[in-house]
């Protein structure tokens, strides 16, 4: 094999054991799913099956164009626990008075 393929698959596999590794909020608590979001600042976590999310503790970890929304996401304790916010783009209708 040559060394650019076999570079090529080591960071295929690098990559899929990252993937593998993703905490899942359906395995945690509710308090424990919040406490990480808060101590990491910004993190993916995944949500259930192959979904996942980008959590964060506030509006530092957004892009400078970027606001917070509320994040809630399914726990072993709580279907809906508030986990932290999620970044978004605010569109034209995202502000107010533009109807």
């Amino acid at each position: 094999m040559t060394r650019l393929a076999l570079l090529t698959l080591a960071a295929g596999l690098a990559s899929t054991a990252a993937y593998a590794q993703r905490q899942s909020t359906t395995d945690l608590t509710c308090p424990q799913a919040q406490s990480i979001v808060a101590r990491a600042g910004g993190i993916v976590l995944g949500t259930g099956g192959p979904t996942y999310d980008r959590f964060v503790r506030d509006r530092t970890f957004c892009a400078p164009t970027e606001y917070t929304k509320a994040a809630y996401a399914p726990t072993r304790t709580n279907p809906q626990c508030f986990v932290g916010y999620t970044c978004f783009e605010p569109g034209r209708s995202d502000w107010f008075g533009d109807y």
